[in-house]
Parts: structure tokens; C-alpha cells; sequence
């Protein structure tokens, strides 16, 4: 319970790099690192409930530990995966339909803000949030 709670995004690390490794162009690049995206995250047992807000689209994504789901990022690209809870960590595990490469993704609570760990291709990227 303890990623409960509406998260935004207070700062980005590496993140232009990362989506530059993901294909995405420089224009969706430059406005995703401004994107505002706000988290509101509910966990209820094994079910979480997420609702993304940003400057580009409102979603809500439903999804149980161990079960693969359909998951589409604000650029369009589609992925299949699912997320475990490791120890306090949220880990996902994605793989991209239009090419079969891998994502993985981590959310952990360090302090006070929840930190949002992207892996692609060895490019790693962090997003802070806080409450």
C-alpha cells in the first residue's frame, strides 16, 4: 500500500536518451520531457489500479501481480507484460510488438518521493515523483 497515493513527476534523469533509445522522435521527445504526467496509484491486494494525467492523455490501466496485460505508451507503442512485486519494488516486464525487445520498468518508494526506473536497449532512465 504504500505507492497508494497521487504522485507527480518532479524530475527526469537520462529520460530524453531513453526515449530516444525507445524510437521516438525528437519533437515527442522534447514534449515528453515536459509532460506533467501525474500518478494516482491504488492498490488493493494484488490489484492495482493506475491513472496516468499528462499534457497528452488521460488513461486508466488496471492490471493484477503476475498477469500479463496490453499496455499502450503515449506514443503510441504497444506492449504486453506484466508487473511483480519484488521485496518494496514494483518490476515490470514489457516486450515492445513491433520489434519483441524488452522494457522493464521499477517503481520503488526511496523517502519521500516514488522513483520510476525505464531500461531499454542498456539505456536506463529514472522519473521522480512526489506526493
Amino acid at each position: 500500500m504504500a505507492f497508494d497515493g497521487t504522485w507527480k513527476i518532479d524530475r527526469n534523469e537520462n529520460y530524453e536518451k531513453f526515449m530516444e533509445a525507445m524510437g521516438i522522435g525528437m519533437m515527442k521527445r522534447k514534449l515528453g520531457a515536459h509532460d506533467n504526467l501525474k500518478l494516482t496509484i491504488q492498490q488493493d491486494g494484488n490489484k492495482f489500479t493506475v491513472k496516468e494525467a499528462s499534457n497528452f492523455r488521460n488513461i486508466e490501466i488496471e492490471f493484477t501481480l503476475g498477469v500479463n496485460f496490453e499496455y499502450s505508451l503515449a506514443d503510441g507503442t504497444e506492449l504486453s507484460g506484466a508487473w511483480n512485486l519484488e521485496g518494496n519494488k514494483l518490476v515490470g516486464t514489457f516486450t515492445r510488438k513491433d520489434n519483441g525487445k524488452v522494457l522493464k520498468a521499477y517503481r520503488e518508494i526511496v523517502g519521500d518521493e516514488l522513483v520510476q526506473t525505464y531500461v531499454y536497449e542498456g539505456v536506463e532512465s529514472k522519473r521522480f515523483f512526489k506526493r
